[in-house]
């Protein structure tokens, strides 16, 4: 039986320096929205406002809303301490809870439904195999991560771009494609209000509605990783800390664990203060208003150009939706959307590997120190790396066939995860900060009020599967 090694040090002692430029962090949310562009943004919430109409819109809005508060007390730990806020809770809950991190998200994330939507797009462009489009992207997609030289820095060039690139053109398609019937149905469906109907419609599947509610932004575990995010940028203490580079092209670096964390005198909590500001405003406008954007000119295009026809399955809609889109303004238009679409899937599911990596790499060395080095920290991070790429595969290759279906069962799954680390990050942020670096009691209560939320959501998802 594996001996358990807690060996989780104090944390160091250093200055808090000085807050920096928003210009100079806008980064870590980029790779964070990244992550939920593929599934939630692009497959979900458009899916179902095809076949639902706009008036569910308010589950997309209150989701996102929800994650922001939760990264939000991500970020907090990650600031003060300069860590991970799994080294966190290890230290606070002890070792064991590496262990549930490593299974939390490496099983709900081992499902290749991103990869398999990317492939199906890819297929409806060029032809091609779905199976073996699926299996080349996987491939190429280990191939990045292993060969940037820092990690960190090759996905968020990825994200930027593409996010700079592709939501002002599905932006402007919105705009030249909908009425003004439809953006007043837009507005009403933020609140709840439907045609005829407020906040659900009859028939709607409520395990694909809260799935699609999960996915408003990253969802699951992934959320965890805007503290590795946030460290390797540099924002506040994290600037002490390592970052994981390429075993091939990436120089050596020392790694290590634990943070460093400051005094809480009157210099140190006036830099974390205006730190928390500005770390805030990034997270607010690049991941709140930006994915929420997105969520909303998606799920209106698929709105005003496939709504009311008849119900769609999988990803039909969107390939219906490139059509009108060609049919409407120039048929090279419709093959550029599924070309964003198909590009936003792949690199989600880049992301998605990164972060599932990193997580469980982490994990490992704090689950059991004694026998995993955390001076093989990169190593362990490509070896699961390939790993995850190599159960992806199979599952490609066993046929499951379907993305949507996917994406759905990861939702699930995930939910179960972001309920359990929402209860933990809450408990530490309010006993292991300084009372002056805690969380207001009104971030508290909205937390607490996800932290319902989402146990409603898995007592219904699990009703649902019994049924």
């Amino acid at each position: 039986m594996l001996k358990i090694e807690v060996g989780i040090k104090k944390l160091g002692r250093g200055r808090m320096p000085k807050a920096t430029s928003l210009k100079n962090i806008l980064g870590p949310s980029f790779v964070l929205l990244g992550l939920g562009l593929g599934s939630g943004e692009l497959i979900l919430w458009p899916y179902l406002t095809a076949n639902w109409g706009l008036g569910i819109l308010w589950g997309a809005l209150l989701g996102i809303s929800f994650q922001f508060f939760l990264n939000m007390e991500i970020e907090r730990w990650a600031l003060v301490n300069g860590e991970s806020v799994m080294v966190g809770m290890a230290r606070k809950f002890g070792s064991k809870v590496a262990g549930w991190f490593i299974l939390s998200t490496l099983v709900p994330w081992m499902w290749p439904g991103i990869i398999m939507a990317a492939a199906t797009v890819a297929s409806q462009i060029w032809g091609g195999n779905i199976k073996i489009i699926s299996l080349i992207m996987l491939l190429i997609i280990g191939l990045i991560l292993t060969l940037g030289p820092v990690v960190y820095k090759t996905e968020e060039t990825i994200q930027k771009w593409l996010i700079f690139l592709g939501v002002p053109i599905i932006l402007a398609l919105a705009i030249g494609l909908a009425d003004m019937g439809d953006w007043q149905n837009l507005a009403g469906g933020l609140i709840g209000k439907g045609d005829g109907w407020w906040w659900l419609p009859k028939g709607l599947p409520i395990l694909s509605f809260l799935a699609a509610f999960a996915y408003s932004g990253a969802g699951g575990n992934l959320n965890l990783a805007q503290s590795y995010y946030i460290k390797e940028k540099g924002y506040g203490m994290g600037k002490y800390g390592s970052k994981i580079r390429s075993l091939l092209t990436g120089k050596r670096e020392k790694m290590r664990l634990e943070g460093k964390t400051f005094v809480v005198n009157k210099i140190n909590l006036k830099r974390f203060e205006a730190w928390w500001k500005v770390i805030n405003i990034e997270h607010g406008l690049v991941f709140w208003l930006t994915g929420l954007v997105t969520i909303a000119m998606l799920s209106l295009l698929a709105y005003s150009t496939v709504f009311g026809g008849s119900e769609h399955q999988g990803l039909a809609f969107l390939f219906e939706e490139a059509k009108i889109i060609g049919m409407r303004t120039l048929p090279v238009m419709g093959i550029i959307f599924l070309l964003i679409c198909m590009l936003m899937l792949f690199s989600t599911q880049l992301s998605v590997m990164d972060a599932v990596s990193r997580i469980a790499s982490e994990n490992l060395v704090i689950f059991n120190q004694k026998r995993f080095k955390i001076s093989a920290l990169a190593k362990y991070y490509y070896g699961f790396l390939w790993l995850e790429i190599l159960m992806a595969g199979l599952v490609v290759l066993l046929g499951v066939a379907e993305p949507l279906l996917l994406v759905t069962i990861s939702a699930g799954l995930n939910a179960v995860a972001m309920l359990v680390y929402a209860i933990l990050i809450l408990w530490m942020n309010s006993s292991e900060l300084d009372k002056k670096l805690r969380p207001s009691p009104l971030r508290v209560g909205i937390i607490v009020i996800v932290i319902v939320f989402l146990l409603v959501f898995c007592t219904v998802t699990l009703a649902d599967i019994l049924r």
